[in-house]
């Protein structure tokens, strides 16, 4: 959790400079290891001024183990990758995380996920999916198939 804490604090006292301010906030709650990040969907996409949320969890094992990052609170975006419990299918969640990713990273690819969308829509198996997954992202088996939206 050392690095999670450093992560906090490196970020709280400089704001990543790469990424204009309208992409994502990021509050810090009084755990460390629950963060809120608020984004806002970029211009010119279909997802336009519209306000998510990302929820990241963090173990005692990250970075070495993903953290679980999934959609919460009132707007989940409708999106082909993401489930309307927020769950998202994004590859670098789960089997292509690496140490080296950031929270920024991440947040980065989500917003170029959403970015890419070409029409607003739930995943085939969506009600399904969210009948019958566990509440953990992270313990769902995905299975990466499609890389256009």
């Amino acid at each position: 959790m050392k690095r999670v804490f450093k992560i906090q604090l490196h970020i709280s006292a400089e704001p990543p400079y790469c990424f204009p301010n309208w992409l994502y906030q990021i509050t810090f709650p009084p755990t460390v290891r629950r963060w809120i990040v608020d984004m806002e969907g970029a211009p010119g996409t279909l997802y336009e001024g519209e306000k998510f949320q990302l929820l990241f969890k963090f173990s005692s094992r990250y970075p070495f183990d993903s953290p679980q990052v999934m959609f919460t609170g009132e707007n989940i975006p409708v999106h082909p990758h993401v489930y309307s419990n927020g769950h998202i299918c994004l590859s670098i969640l789960t089997e292509d995380w690496s140490p080296a990713l950031s929270v920024q990273s991440v947040c980065l690819s989500i917003i170029s996920m959403l970015s890419s969308c070409k029409e607003k829509r739930r995943p085939p198996d969506n009600s399904f999916y969210v009948r019958t997954c566990n509440k953990n992202p992270k313990k769902t088996k995905w299975w990466y198939h499609d890389d256009t939206c």
